[in-house]
């Protein structure tokens, strides 16, 4: 009698086009790549109206003062670490906003931890969730334990849950508030799911995190208002923000940036507003940070 195993998700199939791998030559191996590549963003495509209810479910968490958390192991993990690092210099997110646990920890990003993928109990553990907080759970295979245990908690703390996995058929979808679930198909190399599944879930993160940093109003048109300019090339770029913004010369934009105390948006809303500071900060605030908002407040209509 044979032993019954699990069916294979999407991802670890084989994919019948590069059956002959191994003996293609370069440029032909290459060209299957892309073409493959090319796939993924259409498997994108058809999920938006999924992703953009966990965008919809991250902008209610934080503007309640809640945190997002995102959750994965190997590759996942290491592309949820990397968009939530992002998101501190280019929207001046404080670092406790947007938080990415990783299974195996901080060592597991550069060197392999695979083992770790499979504990469920800290994937329970990995952090303290609380009720309006949003755990988004990064797995491309949809089965990983380390990523089931940490969605069981989510649940049981009252947080919002998202699963991000490239099997539309994943297991863990039962935990999840909404399942965002690109069809990525069989990689080029078996199981290699860097490859396909890997492009799909940075261009989702991408994607949710700079939508719901753009309707938490982080940006003014689509000039990084909020950035952190840490470096001289940053504050370079942040003038030039200012003036594509609002049109002004280099040193009004200066001047507007000191009445600002350096913070980009303030100095955009003085600058079309010709209000002062103290005024333009306020409707600044009364906006929750909303620019356009604010300058409708101090000018009676603003587009």
């Amino acid at each position: 009698m044979s032993l019954s195993r699990p069916s294979l998700s999407r991802t670890e199939q084989r994919n019948p086009l590069s059956t002959g791998l191994d003996r293609m030559p370069t440029t032909e191996l290459l060209a299957l790549i892309n073409a493959e590549d090319r796939t993924v963003p259409l498997a994108v495509a058809a999920v938006l109206p999924s992703l953009a209810v966990a965008v919809d479910m991250a902008v209610a968490a934080l503007s309640a003062g809640h945190r997002v958390h995102y959750v994965g192991a190997g590759t996942s993990g290491r592309i949820a670490v990397l968009d939530a690092a992002e998101l501190i210099p280019t929207f001046g997110v404080s670092p406790d906003l947007v938080v990415a646990h990783i299974a195996g920890g901080v060592p597991a990003l550069t060197r392999p931890s695979e083992g770790a993928e499979d504990d469920e109990a800290a994937g329970a553990s990995v952090a303290a969730f609380e009720a309006g907080d949003l755990v988004v759970g990064v797995t491309a295979s949809g089965r990983t334990p380390y990523v089931r245990g940490a969605l069981t908690a989510a649940r049981a703390s009252g947080a919002g849950t998202v699963l991000i996995s490239a099997d539309p058929a994943s297991p863990l979808a039962a935990l999840a508030d909404v399942h965002v679930a690109p069809d990525t198909g069989p990689e080029v190399l078996t199981g290699s799911t860097r490859m396909k599944a890997g492009t799909a879930q940075k261009l989702i993160l991408n994607a949710f995190s700079t939508a719901t940093m753009v309707r938490l109003g982080r940006t003014y048109s689509n000039l990084m208002t909020d950035m952190l300019a840490a470096n001289a090339k940053l504050r370079d770029r942040r003038l030039r923000i200012l003036a594509e913004a609002t049109g002004a010369d280099e040193p009004a934009c200066v001047q507007a940036l000191a009445d600002a105390d350096g913070d980009t948006k303030l100095a955009v809303v003085i600058l079309i507003s010709g209000a002062p500071a103290d005024r333009a900060r306020q409707a600044l605030s009364d906006a929750r940070g909303h620019a356009h908002t604010a300058l409708t407040s101090l000018n009676g209509h603003h587009t």
